[in-house]
């Protein structure tokens, strides 16, 4: 079976796209990545999102929605071409679609405790534009289960990464860092995770305020590497509560996000410190909030030999030094080194979920979520090729 996974994150920079090969193999489902690519967004279309994120209008929301829905195909059908694989030959579509906003604590109203999430990206369009089956919404079932709806990859970093004999971490440094716990041969019911704090987001934000880059990033961690870390910003930024609320807990820009970092240029112009102290500050808070969550609530349930990073902050040398250093009972490696480049890994996730959900298995892990069980997850959009699940 061939499937597209599609992936746009916090950073809502682009989509990402993975074609992965789904086969049984002594019975059980096998997934190898073929080809990955990613579709950057047109200029100006990242501050429209963010916008909308923040606190746009109805019909913003309406018209992205469509228009994302637009660009997702168009990477669905790039990734294809890449892979040389027609999309007729295309079995499935999972879209994670663009998150504009998260809401996972519960808001009573009236009898009714309230948890939300919102992604758009209309899957709608992205079927009918490439005449492939897509399954999208994945989080709204977990929610809806008493859960955070994430963070949902742990459940394919478990099919690609679990090992017999040594007990691993899997950690995305995407905008929002998140980590997967996997003891030595574990299945799947024994894995844990929860999202730790800000990865890359306020980075990215933070470099586009002060403009200290025309690229809107700090590329490979050099900026942050000119600058000092300041010691007693940075203890004040690890009070922050959600870097030490027990798991499960996931987060996102409502927490970490330009609010967030205007507070934090406040406090540098107080003290006179110069923007490249303050990235460098803000990258150490990224990775210590990683580090003081793994000690608090993993290190002493699980013996941990290796650390592998996925996402963006992979290729971000400082981050990398930092969290080798910070870590030096692990080794701490990028996903790339073990086949899966760490940019396509969450899109590789949601071919994996959409073909979980197609074939009518669980994608949430309750014990990382906290949802109440095991859920079948997303809505499925029929492709050309769609047959009924209950004949005429």
């Amino acid at each position: 079976m061939k499937v597209i996974g599609l992936m746009s994150g916090t950073s809502a920079d682009g989509v990402d796209a993975a074609l992965v090969e789904i086969e049984l193999k002594a019975g059980r489902p096998a997934l190898r990545l073929v080809a990955w690519d990613t579709l950057a967004f047109p200029a100006g279309l990242r501050e429209r999102i963010l916008a909308v994120a923040s606190g746009g209008s109805t019909e913003d929301v309406c018209h992205l929605n469509a228009y994302l829905g637009e660009l997702f195909a168009e990477a669905a059908r790039r990734v294809a071409h890449r892979a040389g694989v027609g999309l007729g030959e295309v079995d499935l579509i999972g879209s994670h679609g663009q998150t504009i906003h998260h809401l996972p604590a519960p808001r009573q109203e009236g009898t009714h405790a309230v948890r939300s999430s919102l992604q758009i990206g209309e899957p709608a369009v992205i079927a009918e534009r490439t005449g492939v089956t897509t399954i999208a919404d994945f989080r709204p079932r977990d929610l809806a289960a008493g859960g955070e709806g994430a963070p949902l990859t742990p459940i394919v970093h478990h099919a690609l990464f679990a090992h017999p004999d040594q007990g691993r971490v899997v950690l995305n440094l995407g905008g929002i860092a998140n980590v997967t716990v996997l003891p030595a041969g574990a299945d799947a019911s024994s894995v844990t995770g929860f999202d730790t704090g800000p990865g890359n987001v306020l980075l990215d934000e933070f470099v586009r305020a002060t403009g200290l880059s025309a690229l809107g990033y700090d590329e490979d961690g050099r900026l942050a590497a000119a600058g000092q870390v300041q010691p007693d910003l940075l203890q004040d930024l690890l009070k922050d509560p959600f870097i030490r609320r027990t798991p499960p807990k996931s987060t996102g820009r409502e927490i970490f996000g330009p609010a967030f970092v205007e507070r934090f240029r406040a406090q540098l112009r107080a003290a006179a410190v110069g923007d490249l102290d303050g990235l460098a500050t803000l990258a150490a808070f990224s990775v210590e909030a990683v580090v003081q969550n793994l000690r608090d609530f993993v290190f002493p349930k699980t013996e941990v030999h290796e650390v592998i990073v996925t996402g963006g902050g992979a290729s971000n040398t400082f981050l990398m030094h930092r969290l080798a250093e910070s870590l030096p009972e692990c080794l701490v490696i990028p996903s790339g080194a073990l086949g899966v480049p760490g940019r396509a890994l969450e899109a590789v996730a949601f071919a994996w979920l959409a073909y979980l959900t197609a074939t009518g298995q669980p994608g949430n892990l309750p014990a990382v979520t906290g949802a109440r069980g095991a859920r079948v997850l997303g809505c499925i959009v029929p492709g050309k090729g769609f047959r009924p699940i209950i004949g005429p």
